[in-house]
Parts: structure tokens; sequence; C-alpha cells
């Protein structure tokens, strides 16, 4: 699993291309609603859950799936963008693991995120 305490997400910008890297893994039934997409990693928002993906090595061919189902979820804080902080930031608390943050550029919606969480916890 990916450690969310020690590892830095670059700035995550909305990329619906980056969903095919968990095409395989979703279920019958799960959908994706949207993914955003770093250097390399990513994250991608479906109606069940939240999957990182982490790609390491040098040629990217070797890649860490965490999932992380909503069900999971105990609460959730967001913070936009500012005029002077770009970066908008989404920190989620999981029973059992604790809190993941991910840091989005200043352009992403962070708020239109937050609605998708609460639509699948609600």
């Amino acid at each position: 699993m990916i450690d969310f305490n020690n590892k830095g997400f670059f700035k995550l910008k909305s990329n619906p291309e980056y969903a095919e890297k968990v095409s395989e893994l979703l279920l019958h039934d799960e959908d994706i609603v949207d993914a955003y997409k770093s250097m390399r990693d990513g994250v991608v928002f479906t109606n069940k859950r939240i999957i990182a993906v982490n790609v390491q090595g040098l040629t990217g061919s070797k890649k860490d799936f965490t999932s992380l189902p909503y069900k999971n979820i105990v609460a959730y804080s967001v913070e936009t963008a500012g005029t002077f902080d770009l970066d908008a930031e989404l920190e989620i608390y999981f029973s059992e693991i604790g809190s993941v943050k991910f840091e989005f550029s200043g352009a992403t919606k962070v708020l239109d995120i937050s609605k998708i969480i609460s639509e699948f916890l609600l």
C-alpha cells in the first residue's frame, strides 16, 4: 500500500485518460467518476472507491494500486485554492488506516470532488 504519510503526491490535475490505468481492477457494476494525474502517479474516483496509483521504477511498468472504499471514510476535509496559495487539498480520514491527503492544482474544482464523495457517503 502507498505510504501516504511519507509519499508526496505531485499536484494532481484532471486527466480522464488516466482512468484506463485502473480499468482492469473495476467491478462489473463499478463506474469511473473522475480521474487525476500528476507526473506519473494518479488517483481515480469511482462510484464505489478511490483508487490511488503509484507508478514505480525507471520504466514505470511497476505500479502500486491502493483501493480506498468510500464505506471506510469517517470524515473528510477540503481546502480550496486561494489568492496566494494556489493549491487545493483533500484530506480523507479512513477507519483503520488514518488520513490520506491529495493535493490538486489550483484549477481543480475540489468542491466538485467533495460532492462526489458526499454522494456516495451520505
